[in-house]
């Protein structure tokens, strides 16, 4: 005898159009994003998040570890990015000085002003994409249904 298989729980068509909304506005979203950043500060989306990511902490300092989950990215894949931005002076590495085992990441103050001058249109059309189509309500009501969706996502992040 075969196992028994339960029957898929397909999408109802408001939630086929809903997921289908939701993923191209993810994907263009990142997109126009990054070709902002890249075209006004020669930063890709992803090395922004992280220069901004490292910002955030205490000491501009961060474990490679835990700045790869933050920005989605496998170790190996951030190791790389890091040593692009080390080469243009925007952060540099040094072991962890609690565990040697790790490595941490320290947003360099060339690192800072890059994201000082990055950040302004930046905000701007984050604002102009996402938030000024939205009236107040709709902003709340984005932002508690994202915040029902996170836990799921980060899992024992």
């Amino acid at each position: 005898m075969g196992k028994e298989t339960a029957e898929p729980r397909w999408l109802t068509a408001d939630e086929l159009e809903t997921w289908k909304t939701l993923q191209l506005v993810m994907a263009l979203l990142t997109a126009e994003l990054g070709e902002q950043l890249q075209r006004d500060s020669g930063l890709s989306f992803l090395e922004y998040y992280v220069l901004a990511g490292l910002s955030d902490q205490p000491d501009h300092t961060m474990r490679l570890s835990h700045l790869a989950i933050l920005a989605n990215s496998e170790l190996s894949r951030l190791s790389h990015l890091i040593r692009r931005l080390e080469n243009r002076g925007l952060v540099r590495r040094e072991p962890d000085p609690d565990d040697g085992r790790f490595t941490n990441a320290i947003l360099t103050s060339d690192g800072y002003s890059e994201l000082v001058k990055a950040a302004p249109g930046h905000v701007e059309l984050v604002r102009q994409l996402v938030f000024d189509p939205l009236t107040e309500t709709d902003r709340r009501a984005l932002h508690k249904a994202m915040a029902k969706l996170l836990p799921g996502l980060l899992g024992d992040c």
